[in-house]
């Protein structure tokens, strides 16, 4: 049994989709970001950056990971699935696991900040983030456009880009001049796993998100988290 603690973001997504691919049993723990129950003295005993997800595995005497990236490798080689085990093609999903973390992510996570989060506006770090995003986008539409998952089967890459990517409209950019990009995002979302995953727990981050009330809490949310961490 897998305890996985996690909030309604892509980060947190990641796993519970890779769980619900996997069919791992798992217990979740919805943390309450806003109230900063991340950095609580028991959850930094699991995950000493006070970041979600992080992952304690029963099975393996209460092993602890942090890291989204990490835990995914952690899931799909404990099971032997969605990762290849030949040098060659492992190396293709972490190359597209890495873009991820070190680019699709961040960049993402930095337009939201600007483009959602703050108060004031600030025009050259929007477009600055929002373009970065878009030239991100724009390589994955170009690897696509010949491949129809990031490294050969779909793997552990397409669902950690997948669970940031679907959220577009939250960095407030848009795909629609990237078809094979929209192609992808649709068919990955078709999945019965991937839907369950998105919904544990359901997100006000999803491009097809409609609901301004749900919206609004969740900026109000995002706002505390970011106005606190700038007051430290």
């Amino acid at each position: 049994m897998i305890d996985l603690y996690t909030a309604a973001t892509p980060n947190g997504h990641k796993i519970s989709i890779a769980l619900e691919e996997l069919g791992l049993p798992y217990d979740m723990h919805v943390l309450d970001l806003g109230a900063l129950e991340q950095k609580a003295p028991w959850f930094l005993d699991i995950n000493p950056n006070g970041r979600i997800p992080a992952i304690v595995d029963r099975e393996a005497d209460g092993f602890r990971v942090f890291e989204s990236g990490a835990i995914l490798i952690y899931l799909a080689e404990k099971t032997g699935r969605l990762v290849p085990t030949d040098p060659p093609g492992r190396s293709r999903v972490l190359q597209w696991l890495m873009f991820q973390m070190g680019g699709v992510g961040p960049m993402m996570g930095q337009a939201n900040v600007f483009h959602r989060y703050l108060p004031e506006r600030i025009p050259v770090a929007i477009d600055r983030y929002q373009g970065e995003v878009r030239r991100l986008f724009r390589v994955l539409d170009g690897h696509l456009a010949e491949n129809r998952y990031l490294a050969g089967d779909y793997s552990i890459a397409d669902i950690a880009n997948w669970a940031w990517v679907r959220t577009y409209r939250w960095s407030g950019v848009e795909i629609d001049d990237l078809p094979h990009l929209r192609r992808w995002v649709d068919e990955i979302r078709a999945r019965p796993a991937v839907q369950r995953g998105i919904e544990r727990p359901p997100s006000s981050m999803d491009a097809r998100v409609d609901s301004e009330e749900k919206a609004r809490q969740f900026i109000d949310s995002a706002r505390n988290m970011v106005e606190t961490g700038r007051s430290r």
